[in-house]
């Protein structure tokens, strides 16, 4: 009766009883109930609808000696539903409490012998596992084929965002932190936005308090330190070019009030469902908010009221408690203003904007605060432009603001206008107005294009608003919105009346000033620098000085322009109060210094330091154009508009984005506000229509180039995009909820997000178990933790099966190698126990088991293990209990709920699709109790890879006992199998951070084993069990890991093996973990070969690559790629993707014998398929007359050939190449001078080559100096006959030859002898026969320098020794050249001084004599003489000594010399005789003259001369006359000198006397005493 309720209650459930009947000596597998039918029942088996391979929820009844090994596994159903979810967990519990009595079952094992009803039995197993994973095998690819289907839309490639894992609600205490995932899937990549109550996320505006990580699909947002604050609805928006797609999750942070149990806090006790709130009263309160009748986005213009307005239902209604209605704009909370009234009914909110202005565009968000909960609803409002009041004129400006405010002073700024009017904005006036006035009164005498302007010269004390009008060419726009009233107020005195208000605020404040007391004069300003400039102005700033007694100062400002001292005072009239200024009529482009003065009564102070110098003009570049303007379909009225921002933009103050139907040219602006973001939906399209966009970008000096149009988009919804229906049913079709204002689309952080092991429980401290956070479950409103005994704290683990796994599901639905597999697959049994069974943590009431990996597997993959336990007491074991009912993954499981201090043993028993198999024995008996030892516990799960003959990679796992501190690191010990413990030894040092190692420098052959331990700040703990032995030693056909590039410029790492069985898998892992990154990897195996290609290999792909192979004996390999190795795959990768054709020589231009122009560049190789393009100014030029094309396969040679180059041949020249798929190119840029340059050198190549067709000269005429110092004239010709003569031309006159040429050697010659300047002119040759005629010139003007310098030079080489001669009058030092010329400068030395030149010395140069003249000689003229003569570059010297006893000395002694006798004036009466006598001396005897008035002297009667023995010599004249006055001299010569003596006649009458005087010879002088 109980096995017939059992299948009752199991059909009920929709589950099946499978049972084994024997008959006939066989056994068949049947199903129903047992009870009605003959023979004994074997075995009983429960099917549980929803069963995965992997026996989770299968047992065998444990009837006399059944066990769960002799369990099968037979599926009947797969289900996900919830209710049948809940009916499989109500069967399950059913049984196990009607199995648990024992009552009424009862089945008995028949015993046989027989091989025959063995072998039936096994054939029936293999068999049912055949077909059973058949059915999972085709399940799986219609399930595979009907999901890629689905996928696929309209452009059977693309398809819309999807969340494949939506973000989970969570509720959580304050102050602790939490993390929301994702994933999502769609093509192109989605991009992923977090909004918080539908506002964005903007992580840099809380800095530290959000984390948004996303990466490969998989994202996550992670809130630190919640507080009530973060109590919200968060959504995910993904979008992509195909759609948009949201998840929402809530969060509630919940505050414990008074008193509380700690414990209670750490175990969840109490949670909170997501809708309720905190009420005033205190107490938790559930709330439901709804909008009924929502403001839509909303159109208006400029100039109209606008109301928004909502209904809003609160359930439950508490009297009382009233919501709290806020609205916000921008995320920005609203407060009534003139502009804005808000009013809340009690059940509809309305907001009104009373004069709609373009500063109200934006997104208007309604919230609706119940305590702590709130709800809101958000849409977008369009401001219009007013109709300008002259046509053509542009639209007013928005925004204005006053910054900087002062007393005197304050800087206005703005933003300029999306619509310019159809010309562009010139600029903007400024008008002030001065509150409780109506007069306006304009700031700026001409327009400033730099949308911020300082206005000065405002009243201290009183209140001013401003407004701004922008001009262009058609007119000036209407005025934007006045700015916000400002006062001219000194900035703390402003603060101090904010602080402390005395009065109300009426628009106006009087500011009185103290009597000043003693006047001190201010020392000077400090800090003065330049804080703007533009090509407009320049303001200053500055601090007031220190010294400045207890009355206010002023202040003037001066000028100069940099680089002189030049002051010159700005406001010479009246001294400025604030301390900033605007200095206004600057030359643009001129550099300036600045210095401020103080001054008050008591006088000027000193200047300030000068600011360095500063260029007058804009330093604010005007924006770039934005790039890659994506549109995307949004709703039928809307389209999505994407961009990148401008590249190096400053002060960027947003965009504005501009639609237009395609084909229209018609442009309106999509938004009048300026967006800061990267991403804006324009509203109000048409739907059907066409549109492209374009954006510009704008920052106070101006708007940028537009960018370029986007691609045209029909406007209609998004296929699979937009908010899900009912996600969010106060957003739903409603476009204005996509509207955001975020601040980066382009720049979301990416990250990895923690991975999932619901079976591993390696990181699982016993602290972190004790003392477990509450979060929310799945289903909303639930409470409590989640079983630690199914979770990990984001631990990411190495598993080999699932990384099979998931690279094995890369193959494609239906693969039939896949199907084939399985319909071949061998004979499987159950495989071994495992074993090494050690305690890895311990606690108060559980512990961590670790085990060793089966090493017989049974031909399967293990599935998962089963762990049992039982208490010892006083060494008697009790009975074993099941410690998981669901199989764990990995080796390594937490038990619970044990007795602390008491003593347990274990035993583990593996899986596979076989059954479970043998247990291991009992382990050794652990004593549960808490370990507090400060040092880690041991690692474990050690697994030896890619073993070769001299090295082994090590993995391990962490432990999972950590001490007090983190674990620091690891050391490996390794030793021989055969040594002693006392050979154990360290492989690395310093302990490493990595869970892996590569051991290197093992013996070949020989056989290792190996242990890990853990380090921390305590010590180093206990080592790890030790690895099984392995031997080093290479395998024959042992592979590596290769790196390939193929032809497309792919990176892929290659492994192939050849050992693999049908049941293999290539598993790929990065630093031995497994893959996670699918998007970064594509795997592809095929047979034996597994290819893992990069898709875009970066720096997040730098580490260890590694492979192994499933089901083999330890087949594996690594690669490593470093930052160098991927340099070099990079470099490699694009040589592939973009190959090219090597060249010898890039593109060059070279001048032919005729002139004519060669381009040439030759490739390294070409084949007889390469083709090559000549372009000329981006246009293809062809061979024909002008171009000559030529293209040389064999040897690469490409040349074109131009006759001529003309004037319109400028520009670039370019060869392009292409041999099959690798291409090139090489261009030549021909203009300006180099150009001219290369054409005047084809032009003169043209007309040598003309020339020398006749005669012609090979050598132009130059010259040449001979050794007899003439001028040699010379050229060399060619191509002559006899019948060709040459004729010389000096300034156009022929010049006569003697003789006729014969142009002996080619040389024609022109001898000028004694060249001199008489001889400079242009000098010409011809040469002409009847072929033509040739000519060369040379210019020999000024008697050409170079020249006369080389003939000056050969002079002075001719100029002979200095020699000495004795003349009459002295002595003569001369040397001879070939001849003389002025240019040949002459000087002369005595003792290396210069000689000065007087009348005794003089020099000179007689025909070829260079002399110098001493007259009359003295000792003092003894010494060596040295004559420089300088040709214009080189000075050569002549020397004589004439310091000894030698010619010198006899020319002294033996010259003719008068040695007295004589006075130097002689005065006589007239008539009376004068008579004068001297004596003289020389050898030989001197000659005598006697001189009157510088003549001789020629006696006669009256003038008798005498000279006697060569001694005496008189002078005698008988009866003097008047006419006998003169001056008279005598001259002695001799061979060795000459010597003059001279003396005054003067002749008197005596007193009354006269005398006719007779006229006076010719020649004499009358002189008169």
């Amino acid at each position: 009766e109980s096995v017939e309720s059992l299948y009752q209650l199991l059909t009920k459930a929709g589950g099946n009883l499978w049972y084994c009947r024997q008959a006939s000596g066989s056994k068949s597998l049947e199903q129903g109930c047992p009870v009605h039918r003959q023979n004994a029942c074997l075995l009983l088996t429960v099917g549980i609808p929803g069963s995965e391979l992997g026996a989770r929820h299968c047992e065998a009844l444990e009837c006399d000696n059944i066990t769960r090994a002799d369990v099968g596994l037979y599926v009947s159903g797969i289900t996900d539903t919830e209710e049948e979810r809940i009916k499989e967990s109500a069967a399950y519990i059913a049984r196990r409490n009607l199995f648990a009595t024992g009552e009424g079952i009862s089945a008995t094992r028949v015993a046989t012998s027989s091989s025959t009803e063995e072998q039936h039995e096994k054939k029936s197993r293999k068999v049912a596992i055949r077909e059973s994973a058949e059915r999972l095998a085709l399940r799986k690819t219609l399930e595979e084929t009907e999901e890629f289907h689905r996928k696929l839309n309209e452009d059977k490639l693309l398809h819309a965002p999807e969340f494949v894992i939506k973000p989970r609600s969570h509720t959580v205490w304050e102050k602790q932190n939490v993390k929301l995932h994702c994933t999502v899937t769609g093509w192109p990549e989605p991009r992923l936005t977090w909004y918080k109550n539908h506002v964005p996320i903007n992580v840099h505006t809380h800095p530290g308090k959000y984390i948004i990580e996303s990466r490969y699909g998989m994202h996550s947002l992670e809130i630190n330190k919640c507080d009530f604050e973060d109590t919200a609805q968060y959504r995910a928006s993904a979008m992509n070019v195909k759609g948009e797609l949201s998840a929402y999750a809530s969060l509630v942070v919940k505050r414990y009030k008074g008193e509380f149990d700690e414990s209670y806090f750490h175990a969840g006790i109490v949670t909170m469902p997501l809708s309720f709130g905190v009420s005033p009263h205190g107490y938790a309160s559930k709330f439901e908010i709804h909008f009924v009748d929502q403001f839509e986005v909303s159109f208006g213009r400029e100039g109209e009221t606008m109301s928004l307005g909502c209904t809003v239902i609160i359930h439950p209604d508490i009297k009382r408690f009233h919501p709290e209605i806020q609205w916000y704009k921008n995320g920005v909370l609203i407060t009534p203003s003139k502009w804005v009234q808000m009013h809340w009914s009690g059940e509809r909110a309305t907001l009104t904007l009373a004069h709609a202005n373009k500063e109200d565009e934006g997104l208007y968000t309604l919230r609706v605060v119940m305590g702590d909960y709130y709800e809101q609803y958000s849409a977008y409002v369009f401001v219009r432009d007013a109709d300008a009041e002259m046509p053509g004129a542009p639209a007013s400006p928005l925004d204005v603001e006053c910054l900087d405010a002062n007393k005197d002073y304050v800087i206005i700024s703005w933003k300029q206008p999306a619509v310019d009017g159809g010309s562009p904005v010139l600029g903007y006036f400024i008008d002030k107005c001065e509150v409780g006035t109506t007069h306006w009164s304009q700031c700026n005498e001409t327009p400033v294009k730099f949308a911020r302007f300082p206005v000065t010269g405002l009243i201290e004390g009183r209140s001013y608003i401003f407004r701004v009008r922008a001009v262009n060419k058609a007119g000036i726009s209407i005025p934007s919105r006045v700015s916000e009233p400002v006062a001219a107020l000194d900035p703390a005195d402003r603060a101090r009346l904010r602080s402390h208000p005395s009065a109300p605020w009426t628009g106006q404040i009087i500011v009185t000033e103290e009597e000043p007391a003693e006047g001190v004069v201010p020392g000077p300003p400090s800090d003065l620098h330049v804080i703007e400039a533009t090509k407009n102005y320049v303001v200053l700033s500055w601090k007031p000085p220190g010294e400045r007694g207890h009355e206010g100062v002023m202040y003037f400002v001066e000028k100069c322009i940099a680089g002189t001292e030049n002051w010159q005072r700005v406001n010479t009239e009246i001294p400025v109060k604030s301390p900033r200024f605007a200095v206004f009529d600057l030359a643009e482009g001129k550099s300036y210094r600045f210095r401020v003065r103080c001054c008050n009564s008591a006088g000027i102070g000193e200047p300030s330091e000068a600011t360095e110098a500063t260029v007058v003009g804009d330093k604010l570049d005007i924006p770039k154009a934005p790039g890659r303007i994506i549109p995307t379909r949004n709703t039928d009225t809307s389209v999505v508009v994407t961009w990148t921002e401008s590249k190096d933009a400053k002060e960027l103050v947003g965009y504005y984005v501009e639609a237009s139907i395609a084909g229209s040219g018609h442009w309106e602006p999509s938004n009048n506000n300026p967006v800061k973001g990267t991403r804006f939906i324009c509203h109000g399209l048409h739907t059907g229509e066409n549109y492209i966009f374009r954006v510009r970008a704008v920052n106070a000096a101006g708007l940028s180039e537009y960018s370029q149009e986007s691609e045209a988009i029909e406007v209609k919804a998004a296929i699979g995009g937009g908010l899900l229906h009912g996600v969010c049913p106060e957003l739903s079709g409603k476009a204005g909820g996509l509207t955001d204002y975020t601040t980066s689309w382009e720049g979301m952080h990416e990250s990895s997000q923690p991975i999932f092991d619901t079976d591993a429980l390696l990181k699982c401290n016993a602290k972190f178990n004790r003392h477990v956070l509450p979060s929310s479950s799945d289903k909303l409103g639930s409470t409590g933790v989640s079983e630690v005994r199914e979770t990990v704290k984001n631990v990411p683990t190495r598993s080999p099966q699932k990384g099979a796994a998931k690279q094995a599901s890369k193959t494609q639905p239906g693969d039939p190698l896949a199907l084939e597999k399985m319909k071949e697959k061998k004979d499987i049994a159950a495989p071994s126990p495992p074993y090494d069974i050690t305690v890895l943590e311990s606690v108060r009431d559980s512990m961590v088991l670790g085990w060793k990996q089966p090493k017989i597997i049974g031909g399967a993959e293990i599935t998962g293990y089963y762990v049992n336990y039982r208490e010892v007491i006083d060494g008697v074991p009790g009975k074993w209990n099941e410690a998981n009912i669901k199989p764990v993954s990995e080796r390594a499981y937490r038990i619970h709920n044990l007795k602390e201090n008491m003593v347990y043993q274990f035993q583990v028993a593996a899986a596979n699709l076989a059954g479970v198999g043998t247990p291991s024995p009992p382990t050794r008996s652990f004593k549960c109790e808490e370990w507090t030892i400060a040092v880690p516990g041991p690692p474990h799960d050690l697994l030896c890879t890619e073993v070769r003959k001299d090295s082994l990679v090590l993995l391990w796992k962490p432990p999972v006992y950590i001490g007090r501190n983190p674990v620091t690191g690891y050391y490996v010990d390794v030793k021989e199998t055969e040594a002693t413990d006392e050979h154990w030894r360290s492989v690395n040092e310093k302990p490493i951070a990595n869970k892996f190692l590569k051991v290197s420098g093992l013996k070949e052959g020989v056989s290792y084993l190996f242990r890990v331990r853990a380090t921390n700040q305590a010590g180093v703990g206990k080592p790890s069990d030790t690895t099984d032995p392995v031997i080093a030693e290479t395998r024959p056909g042992t592979k590596e890991v290769e790196v390939d590039v193929d032809d497309n410029g792919v990176i892929s790492l290659n492994f192939e093996c050849d050992q693999m069985s049908l049941d293999s898998k290539f598993v790929w892992s990065k630093n031995y973990e497994p893959i996670e990154d699918e998007f970064r990897l594509a795997f592809d195996t095929k047979g034996g070969k597994s290819k893992a290609a990069f898709k875009d290999l970066g720096e997040d792909d730098l580490g260890i690559y590694s492979c192994a192979v499933t089901e083999t004996d330890g087949v594996s390999s690594s690669y490593t790629i470093d930052e160098e190795e991927m340099k070099h795959l990079l470099a490699l990768s694009h040589e592939h993707k973009f190959p090219t054709v090597p060249l010898k020589s890039e593109l060059a231009a070279e001048l032919l014998e005729k002139g004519q122009v060669r381009f040439w560049l030759q490739a390294e190789k070409l084949s007889g398929n390469a083709k090559v393009n000549f372009v000329f100014n981006d246009k293809e030029v062809a061979n024909g007359e002008k171009y000559k094309m030529k293209v040389d396969h064999n040897t690469g040679l490409v040349e074109m050939i131009m006759d001529k180059l003309e004037a319109n041949d400028e520009g670039t020249y370019t060869f392009q190449l292409q041999d099959g798929k690798a291409t090139n190119q090489s261009s030549l840029v021909l203009i300006g001078d180099v150009f001219k340059k290369l054409q005047n050198e084809a032009d003169f190549q043209r007309q040598e080559w003309f020339r020398k067709q006749g005669p012609h000269f090979v050598e132009y005429l130059g010259w040449e100096v001979t050794a007899d110092c003439n001028v040699l004239l010379k050229c060399k010709v060619a191509n002559i006959k006899k019948e060709t003569h040459i004729i010389w031309y000096k300034d156009g006159r022929e010049i006569m030859v003697d003789e006729e040429h014969d142009f002996k050697d080619g040389v024609c010659t022109l001898l000028i002898s004694e060249f001199s300047k008489k001889d400079a002119g242009n000098y010409e040759v011809i040469l002409k026969d009847d072929r033509g005629k040739d000519k060369s010139k040379l210019k020999l003007v000024d008697a050409g320098q170079d020249l006369m310098n080389e003939v000056c030079r050969k002079i002075a080489l001719s100029a002979t020794e200095l020699k000495i001669q004795s003349t009459a009058e002295g002595i003569r030092l001369f040397s001879f050249v070939n001849y003389y010329l002025e240019d040949l400068r002459v000087s002369w030395l005595h003792n290396d001084a210069k000689i000065k030149y007087t009348d005794r010395v003089k020099t000179g140069v007689t025909g070829e004599q260079i002399w110098l003249q001493i007259n009359e000689p003295t000792p003092q003229d003894k010494g060596k003489y040295l004559m420089e003569l300088f040709d214009g570059k080189t000075t050569h010297t002549r020397k004589l000594d004439l310091s000894g006893q030698g010619n010198f000395t006899h020319v002294f002694s033996d010259r003719a010399r008068i040695l007295g006798g004589l006075p130097d004036v002689v005065t006589i009466q007239e008539g009376k005789a004068l008579n004068l006598t001297c004596n003289v001396w020389g050898d030989p005897v001197p000659e005598v003259t006697w001189l009157k008035n510088e003549k001789p002297l020629i006696a006669d009667a009256h003038c008798i001369l005498k000279y006697e023995s060569g001694k005496s010599a008189s002078f005698t004249m008988t009866g003097v006359n008047t006419i006998d006055s003169g001056r008279y001299g005598i001259l002695v010569k001799n061979k060795y000198g000459t010597e003059t003596s001279d003396f005054t006649v003067s002749v008197f009458i005596p007193e009354g006397e006269e005398v006719s005087q007779p006229e006076p010879s010719k020649g004499d002088k009358k002189k008169v005493k």
